[in-house]
């Protein structure tokens, strides 16, 4: 700008000399004609001047503001990061107050100290009864992933890191409680220090573990006492139980011949246990071991044990949960997340969680004590990831993995978190293929049935499965919804069978040594043929939990299937070929491997998929 500006002024002088030697050697009227238009454009271009310096200057002023000053507005389109305080306004709801929720589920007063390969003694959710070796897998938060040393990453489970499940290395032998050692390890040779050393772990200091420096109450309870116990998994059966153990102010409720599947944890407060003659004194049905009449008096006498006495039950008050009241909840279907929830119902110990923006088909029912339930801002506080709410309008969100699920980013796995992501229907855990199913992986301890917890065991016989195990009142007649289940349960699961173990009787017994024999061909037979045996066919409802696209299917409702409808499930076998349902039942394993081209492993899945399809349409 400066350089056109002095060209421009020395074009304005130039033309001022050439008009004052016009004034002094010219003087005729022509050349003082010429005179004056030059004055005339010697205005014009300082006029011209002055209009250029300026728009170089509003130019430089635009330049410098765009360029230098931050963008402070944000582009129309971009969402506001998610809150508690304005969903809650914007939902026109309240939160639950923090005073309805109990320690373990409220604020922690310290941090999450726990650190990625340390090692513990934790009880096994899926058998309360056993204490195990754990490891830390990894930490979000004031939650823990916890795995159990020797086994496949898909058992990993997550606890909070205050939770009473949790115990030092040393803790059982201490206490006289049974620890179940890794795969590989012996009775007797186990010693923690060389194990955490051949390991290369460390052991988590003592001071981590907040159950220790719980106060314990004395009570009226004592291991090997009999009580009336509601089985949690089916709140309609009240049976026969026993308190297996007392450990600090909890108690582990066992029922009498059950496996230890149904085993719970609960305190002298719990709604769930009642003293002796509770169902008789409250008209209720009361499911018990004995196969047609049963005597509190009698059984008590025979097993050599005592009643429970009625002065050690505390009753619970009523929780202040209402229907409408936010909280913040672990996803069971997904247990590494925690969404933002709505208490949708409540009764009185339980409350039905409801995902906020997901359907709710996805509610289930919670107890009101239950470690998985925190307030508002829990996640904030803690350093835990909160899962907002489907169709938020402020929600920033990333986009999803390809999962065709509504809803669902891809993030968790149907077989738990051996695999972090997923991309089909198939390993969606929102699926509606595996909505209502549970127990999709076998039992962690097949076949290495481990000894129960030390102390007091129940003495009970087998009961007779096909012998009514209640009794009822004269005012009661009718069985309750879901005992039939319960004869079902007196029977330990057949993946516990191994000769070095009895259970309870039933393990020694010759259908128990019949089903290992088939559940053994099954496994290892070369070839099943497409009309199996009973036995064997009884066996296929183990291992049809390792093929989840056919549960619940026929040959018949698969036959009118087109051909797309068969690639859904096996898509990723032979996406191309166009096999409809009744091509897809007349395969044989040839034809998978040879005209298919399918490798071996995925033949062998396809192919025990149609024998299970047609041996439906049998039974």
């Amino acid at each position: 700008m400066k350089n056109e500006f002095l060209l421009i002024w020395l074009d304005l002088n130039q033309y001022y000399e050439h008009a004052v030697f016009a004034h002094f050697y010219l003087g005729t009227s022509i050349e003082r004609k010429l005179l004056d238009c030059l004055k005339y454009i010697h205005v014009f271009m300082v006029l011209y001047a002055l209009c250029v310096i300026g728009i170089h200057l509003i130019q430089h002023i635009i330049c410098h503001y765009l360029f230098t000053q931050p963008l402070v507005a944000a582009p129309p389109n971009k969402k506001r990061a998610w809150s508690w305080p304005s969903y809650l306004e914007e939902e026109r709801a309240v939160a639950a107050p923090v005073k309805l929720f109990k320690e373990h589920q409220s604020f922690p007063q310290s941090r999450n100290s726990f650190k990625v390969g340390m090692k513990l003694e934790g009880l096994d959710p899926a058998h309360p009864s056993l204490f195990c070796v754990l490891s830390v897998a990894e930490i979000q938060g004031y939650r823990v992933r916890l795995h159990f040393d020797g086994y496949p990453e898909c058992y990993d489970f997550w606890a909070n890191a205050d939770s009473w499940d949790l115990k030092p290395a040393g803790w059982c032998e201490k206490n006289g409680h049974k620890l179940l050692l890794p795969k590989g390890c012996k009775d007797g040779e186990f010693n923690w220090s060389t194990y955490v050393k051949n390991c290369r772990g460390q052991l988590a200091p003592k001071h981590l573990f907040k159950s220790l420096n719980t106060s314990v109450t004395p009570s009226g309870f004592r291991a090997g006492m009999k009580l009336e116990a509601v089985d949690r998994k089916n709140p309609a059966l009240i049976c026969v139980a026993t308190i297996a153990a007392v450990v600090d102010n909890r108690l582990l409720i066992h029922f009498d011949n059950w496996d230890d599947t149904h085993d719970y944890w609960c305190d002298a407060s719990s709604p769930y246990i009642h003293p002796v003659g509770y169902c008789e004194e409250a008209e209720l049905t009361l499911t018990t071991p004995e196969p047609k009449s049963f005597s509190w008096e009698k059984y008590l006498e025979e097993t050599g044990t005592q009643a429970a006495p009625a002065r050690a039950f505390k009753v619970r008050p009523l929780h202040g949960f209402q229907v409408g009241m936010k909280v913040e909840a672990v996803d069971k279907r997904n247990p590494m997340l925690i969404r933002v929830a709505t208490i949708a119902d409540t009764e009185d110990h339980r409350l039905k969680i409801h995902f906020d923006g997901w359907s709710s088909e996805y509610d289930y029912w919670v107890e009101t004590d239950c470690p998985d339930l925190h307030p508002v801002g829990w996640c904030q506080k803690t350093g835990h990831p909160l899962q907002y709410p489907n169709g938020s309008s402020d929600l920033l969100t990333a986009p999803g993995q390809g999962c065709p699920t509504p809803g669902c980013n891809g993030v968790g796995h149907i077989r738990g978190p051996r695999y972090g992501t997923h991309y089909t229907q198939v390993s969606c855990p929102y699926s509606e293929v595996n909505l209502n199913k549970e127990g999709l992986l076998p039992d962690r301890l097949s076949g290495e049935r481990p000894p129960a917890l030390s102390g007091p065991h129940p003495r009970g016989r087998r009961p007779d499965p096909n012998a009514n195990n209640t009794t009822q009142n004269s005012s009661t007649q009718d069985q309750p919804e879901g005992a039939e289940d319960a004869q079902n349960r007196f029977n330990p699961l057949p993946t516990y069978f191994n000769s070095s173990y009895h259970i309870r009787g039933f393990a020694s017994s010759p259908e128990a040594i019949s089903f290992q024999q088939a559940l053994h061909e099954s496994v290892f037979s070369p070839g099943i043929s497409a009309s199996p045996p009973h036995r064997v066919a009884l066996c296929w409802d183990k291992h049809c939990q390792l093929l989840p696209e056919v549960l619940g299917l026929t040959a018949k409702r698969v036959a009118t299937w087109s051909a797309e409808e068969v690639r859904h499930p096996f898509l990723d076998f032979f996406p191309l070929q166009q096999i409809d349902g009744e091509a897809f039942l007349l395969l044989t394993q040839a034809d998978i491997v040879k005209i298919l081209s399918i490798k071996l492993g995925p033949a062998l899945k396809i192919y025990n998929s149609i024998l299970m399809l047609k041996n439906a349409d049998e039974e």
